[in-house]
């Protein structure tokens, strides 16, 4: 590791100045991700903003139904706070499904959405990547891509986000608050938080540097009980998705009024299945309408070299969390 600053501060302004009179700064909460980068030589701040003490970790209940949860909430908390397994047991699964229950206790919810991607050439400095290093290549498009994207990637970058919290939170449609370098609050929509990479594959997100997050909050809605995460992967546990399906649905009357689905391991961003979505809407469930708006989901798949075999196992885990989220 090379040396570097390390500043404690006391208020989200004093936070958001700090970095961002720094371009060479990065904000430091749980560390579960950056520390790790910095040990690898992938990322070389040289100067960390510690800013666990601040008061961003109440998980509240918003005036019209929905919850907002603290960007320093530990993601444990969060998971288990009884507003987010009542109200949105999904975002609950999702979370649980993640990394280990010593990560969880440590990881904030601003950081899990700030992490960066797990691609093997990323990590391994003595590799071209365009994401460490801007115009170097991308070493796995034509080399080991097994676990790469299969959605809205480029000839730059065909990594994908890591996450499992942010898969939930994309389906549950939730709005990222954000202090901005001047001062004020600004509101992102989920969906355009995280970027694809097209020709900056070095920015996995929308946010300036310095800006912060203060905390997400979700709307309210009515999937709770018709809701489920799942999660397909090599091993059982602590373990990154191969595919991962985020699936919600609102009956009414036994039939669709609205429907989410959301899609893990195949995108530089979580994966909205919108077209997927929208055909499901006012008809009845059955498994072989779902069966149906798997391929439809599918159906824009650009397979790689190696994972082509992504495309068959999301139609299968999309029909799976569907029918699990109908109780059929």
């Amino acid at each position: 590791m090379r040396p570097f600053a390390f500043k404690r501060v006391t208020t989200p302004a004093d936070a958001v100045k700090t970095v961002k009179e720094n371009a060479a700064a990065r904000f430091i909460a749980g560390g579960t991700n950056l520390i790790d980068l910095m040990k690898e030589g992938v990322d070389l701040p040289n100067e960390l903003v510690d800013i666990s003490r601040l008061s961003l970790s109440l998980v509240r209940s918003l005036s019209g139904g929905g919850v907002s949860i603290g960007a320093l909430a530990k993601n444990a908390d969060t998971a288990n706070h009884p507003l987010v397994r009542k109200g949105f047991p999904m975002l609950t699964q999702a979370i649980l499904a993640g990394a280990s229950p010593q990560i969880r206790n440590m990881a904030t919810n601003g950081g899990n959405l700030m992490q960066r991607t797990r691609c093997a050439y990323f990590y391994d400095v003595a590799t071209p990547c365009n994401k460490r290093q801007p115009g170097s290549g991308c070493s796995a498009k034509d080399g080991l891509n097994r676990y790469s994207a299969i959605f809205g990637w480029s000839d730059n970058c065909v990594a994908i986000h890591p996450s499992d919290m942010c898969v939930a939170l994309a389906a549950l449609d939730a709005v990222v608050n954000v202090q901005t370098v001047d001062g004020r609050e600004r509101k992102i929509n989920f969906a355009d938080f995280h970027r694809l990479p097209e020709n900056a594959p070095e920015k996995d997100n929308t946010l300036a540097h310095g800006e912060m997050i203060t905390s997400i909050d979700i709307p309210k809605n009515n999937f709770a009980p018709t809701s489920y995460y799942l999660k397909v992967r090599d091993r059982a546990s602590y373990a990154f998705a191969l595919v991962s399906v985020a699936a919600a649905l609102e009956l009414q009357n036994g039939t669709i009024k609205q429907a989410r689905i959301a899609l893990g391991g195949v995108a530089h961003k979580p994966w909205r299945c919108f077209d997927a979505e929208k055909a499901l809407v006012g008809k009845k469930p059955s498994a072989e309408l779902f069966q149906e708006a798997a391929k439809n989901a599918m159906s824009d798949a650009k397979p790689l070299s190696d994972n082509g075999y992504k495309v068959r196992l999301a139609e299968r885990a999309i029909a799976k969390a569907l029918r699990r989220s109908a109780r059929i």
